[in-house]
């Protein structure tokens, strides 16, 4: 290539001239013979200066020398290294005049950059409405795929937000056009919020249901991102609420506005989606979504608008029983598990053993659970209105747990006797065979040890002879009266209440005896 005609950074004169709109240097170095077709190391002639800087007059000029010079049309649909013609550069700068003029020299309308752009998507990309529409008048191609996910002008002018310009593609753009994922139009308004485009569409014929590869709808992909005013527009259109927008699972738009945590759009799904995803089997209920996202008030908001806080066994699809044990089982979802709790769920099996493995777990169940139903119930609201009693499957199911998980009574045992748990129900052989010594003295002080089962003395005797336990002086002798005392006293009151503070006070003994009938005197053996 010849560049002796080229400044230092290789732009020729006759394209500088071009680009700086000097017309009649322009003219002179064409007389002089100079060249309309140097290009620069980006791959720039002058046609290209002019008409990326939009220099009418100079383009002329240019056009005129080119045609004198053969090879025309070449010339004016020519590229530079990045595939840009002259039309392209026009449109993207929004230069109509120059591009009205490129086009009566016969530009290629639809010619495609390196990137699979054109005139028309630049000029919907940089948001000139005139050129836009003036491409589309002139037949302009408005539905050829561009960019490597293949979206349409109209999805890009639905991305940009350019409501205008989307007004101006509706009418001849194919509005279920999809990209590689098959999102359309719609879809895309929906996702990123772009709700005066969601509404331009709609209002065109737009499909307010289509889905895309994995059956996201408008709708899901406007309650995920959490866009209130599209989730609004596309309800009143009639976008279905209970379309399944998963192939793994009923995955519903309530259940993204709940894992994500969009309080006010999922009040709206609440209203509107059927309540068979609650606790209708192979379906999922939103509370599981809720805990997942560590959604503390959308959880809330499900409970108190009467969402079964057991929901269905999802062990199928997810591996989780029920909201509790999915909660029980992630650490920073507490918060939940005490709204699960409050609301009534249902500790089986396995939610009892992950609570008995972890001290503030089984701190928070015991928190909204007594033990036992109340026998005496009294006017304290603490004590009336804050808990509920475990169901009998319930006291079952933590009883089979204790001797299940005898390694780790040292974390279960202290806060369920304290909270008044029967203590002869762990007097049993598994327990005393397996559990720590330390943990055999404090349940012993829980009851009348000189009277327990002649089985059980047995085992003890036996671990005292290996050493696997050493008896606590006290247990040589018969209790002494005091003990006994408090033992006949927590069986007539219940071993809830006479735990309770407020109980306890107002026992008519001694306000120095209210720690020692409380057992508050047993101490945990943490060695």
């Amino acid at each position: 290539m010849d560049f002796t005609e080229c400044y230092q950074d290789s732009v020729s004169t006759v394209s500088a001239a071009a680009r700086q709109g000097l017309r009649k240097r322009l003219r002179r170095l064409i007389r002089l013979g100079r060249s309309v077709s140097h290009a620069d190391n980006r791959g720039w002639t002058a046609i290209h200066e002019a008409a990326a800087a939009g220099r009418v007059g100079c383009l002329k000029d240019i056009l005129s020398a080119a045609a004198k010079a053969g090879r025309f049309q070449a010339y004016v649909n020519s590229t530079n290294h990045e595939g840009e013609s002259a039309c392209y550069l026009a449109a993207k700068h929004g230069h109509l005049h120059a591009l009205r003029l490129l086009l009566k020299a016969k530009a290629n309308i639809d010619k495609q950059t390196n990137d699979l752009s054109c005139p028309l998507y630049a000029a919907v990309d940089d948001g000139h409405e005139d050129v836009v529409r003036f491409l589309v008048d002139k037949g302009a191609s408005v539905n050829r795929p561009h960019t490597s996910c293949c979206w349409t002008c109209l999805h890009q002018a639905v991305f940009r937000s350019f409501v205008d310009i989307v007004r101006i593609l509706v009418g001849s753009a194919d509005l279920e056009a999809g990209d590689d994922y098959n999102i359309t139009p719609l879809s895309l308004a929906a996702q990123y919020g772009r709700s005066e485009c969601l509404d331009v569409l709609v209002k065109a014929g737009a499909n307010v249901n289509s889905q895309a590869c994995d059956l996201a709808s408008p709708l899901f992909l406007a309650s995920q991102e959490g866009h209130l005013a599209c989730v609004e527009s596309l309800l009143e259109y009639g976008a279905n609420p209970n379309l399944t927008c998963s192939e793994d699972w009923p995955h519903l738009p309530i259940h993204a506005a709940a894992q994500f945590g969009h309080l006010e759009i999922l009040k709206r799904l609440v209203a509107v989606t059927e309540r068979m995803c609650d606790r209708g089997e192979g379906n999922v209920s939103p509370l599981y979504q809720a805990v997942h996202g560590h959604q503390v008030h959308c959880v809330e908001l499900l409970l108190a608008e009467g969402f079964s806080p057991d929901a269905q066994d999802c062990s199928q699809i997810f591996c989780l029983q029920s909201p509790l044990y999915f909660a029980l089982k992630h650490k920073s979802s507490w918060n939940p598990v005490g709204m699960l709790l409050a609301a009534g769920a249902t500790l089986t099996k396995e939610e009892w053993r992950v609570a008995m493995t972890r001290s503030n777990l089984l701190q928070l169940v015991l928190e909204h659970r007594w033990l036992y139903p109340l026998r005496f119930p009294s006017d304290d609201p603490i004590t009336d209105g804050r808990k509920m009693a475990l169901r009998l499957n319930e006291l079952h199911d933590m009883k089979v747990m204790g001797l299940e998980l005898p390694e780790f009574a040292g974390i279960w045992m202290p806060p369920l006797l304290r909270a008044g748990l029967e203590p002869h129900l762990m007097l049993h052989d598994k327990i005393l065979e397996n559990v720590d010594s330390g943990v055999i003295n404090f349940l012993l002080q829980f009851v009348n040890w000189s009277t327990i089962s002649s089985s059980s003395k047995a085992i003890l005797f036996q671990r005292q002879a290996g050493e696997t336990w050493q008896p606590l002086p006290q247990f040589d002798f018969i209790p002494d009266l005091s003990h006994l005392c408090r033992l006949q006293l927590r069986a007539m009151v219940g071993p809830d209440l006479v735990l309770s503070s407020y109980v306890v006070k107002r026992l008519p003994v001694p306000p120095g005896l209210h720690s020692f009938l409380q057992f508050k005197d047993i101490q945990e053996d943490h060695t």
